[in-house]
């Protein structure tokens, strides 16, 4: 049986190092708690992160290998803490959205 390969997309802008709800092991813990407790059956993670990046434009090293694995179809889901951590260019990112990407986006309160 095939995984099913969740993408696990975590960035770290410096202006957000002041909140700590967007730290990175906050990110991953609430993407892997997630993650974990889905129905599907056969889950393989992978982690991106991008520490440090502006999510302005795509122009991000964790952010391209991710996006290299979406093209070539080995990427089933991307998930992500909030819509922001994946881009904050909304018409740059609105073109990656329909390119094979899913993207899981829940708010956790």
């Amino acid at each position: 049986m095939r995984d099913y390969v969740i993408a696990l997309y975590i960035r770290l802008s410096i202006n957000d190092k002041r909140v700590e709800s967007n730290s990175i092991e906050n990110q991953r813990l609430l993407l892997t708690k997630y993650a974990e407790n889905m129905e599907i059956q056969n889950i393989k993670l992978l982690e991106f992160v991008d520490n440090g990046y502006s999510g302005t434009n795509f122009e991000r090293p964790a952010i391209q290998e991710l996006l290299e694995l979406v093209k070539s179809y080995q990427v089933n889901c991307i998930m992500v803490k909030d819509f922001s951590r994946f881009g904050r260019n909304m018409i740059q990112t609105g073109y990656v959205r329909p390119d094979r990407t899913k993207v899981e986006v829940e708010k956790k309160e």
